[in-house]
């Protein structure tokens, strides 16, 4: 066998979908990428040959990524106006990233090391319990602000707000911009008095589906991993309060902008900006 030509017949394979030859199916198996090079190509392997080839040039099994159409006509314009905030951040001035985390008594299920021939079994809950955490992360001190509901609505956003409101007093702080996303609970019309009542507090926007563009989807993103995945709670408090530990213990996160930040586009629309009187 030319192992060459099979490799080069393996990846033209793996570059289209098992639909596109004949498959009822959409991920390809070893077992369906044998059969298929024995059909067209007269090559006959095992589906173990197949998985040994397929780290041989350089592919794994994993969990495909989900992700949304990122297509906001704003969306320069508004990375811009995010970016040149945080160049241009004064010390009395604050730039948080804000988002919402759905804590679920029903476990994650996920990957972890077990014995071979074995499986971890993590027990579901006999019905689902629902909490949410509304979160703010302070970019210059990688601090997460965080408050806790029952319920996702504008009033946990607002009960973040007044978190802020305590954490960043007038004294120390003038300016406090918040950056969300575009959820309905951010421009509920319940938001927009608070905002008129606590005149130093701006909201900025992300472009619309664009959650890359959000640091505090990473630490979200690592709570799970370290807390909610595949625990074994049985009471929903006990797993609020391990969320409330993970973010006291295992912070501050500092993290940088998105290269999203930095895209020429970006750049080019930060030209355009005039910076007003809180980012001279």
């Amino acid at each position: 066998m030319d192992t060459d030509s099979f490799g080069r017949d393996l990846l033209t394979l793996l570059g289209k979908s098992p639909a596109a030859y004949g498959w009822c199916r959409t991920r390809w198996s070893c077992a369906t990428l044998a059969l298929t090079l024995e059909a067209r190509r007269g090559w006959r392997v095992s589906a173990e040959t197949i998985r040994r080839w397929m780290h041989r040039l350089g592919w794994c099994w994993k969990r495909a990524k989900l992700v949304a159409k990122d297509q906001d006509p704003e969306r320069a314009g508004k990375l811009a106006q995010i970016r040149m905030i945080w160049e241009t951040l004064r010390p009395r001035q604050v730039l948080l990233f804000a988002d919402e985390l759905d804590i679920h008594l029903l476990p994650k299920s996920g990957y972890q090391w077990m014995p071979k021939g074995q499986q971890v079994e993590v027990m579901t809950p006999g019905k689902n319990e629902k909490h949410y955490l509304a979160g703010a992360w302070d970019s210059r001190t990688g601090v997460v602000h965080s408050c806790f509901g029952s319920r996702k609505t504008n009033q946990l956003f607002r009960d973040l707000l007044d978190t802020l409101e305590c954490r960043y007093p007038a004294s120390r702080y003038d300016r406090i911009y918040v950056v969300a996303d575009n959820y309905g609970i951010h421009k509920a019309k319940a938001v927009g008095p608070w905002l008129t009542d606590h005149p130093r507090f701006e909201l900025l926007w992300l472009p619309t589906y664009c959650p890359r563009a959000n640091p505090i989807e990473r630490i979200f993103g690592d709570t799970h991993d370290k807390v909610t995945r595949n625990h074994k709670r049985k009471r929903l408090r006990d797993l609020v309060a391990d969320v409330i530990c993970h973010l006291d213990r295992n912070g501050p996160w500092h993290y940088q902008l998105s290269r999203i930040y930095q895209e020429p586009e970006v750049t080019a629309a930060m030209k355009e900006l005039t910076p007003n009187e809180y980012v001279a």
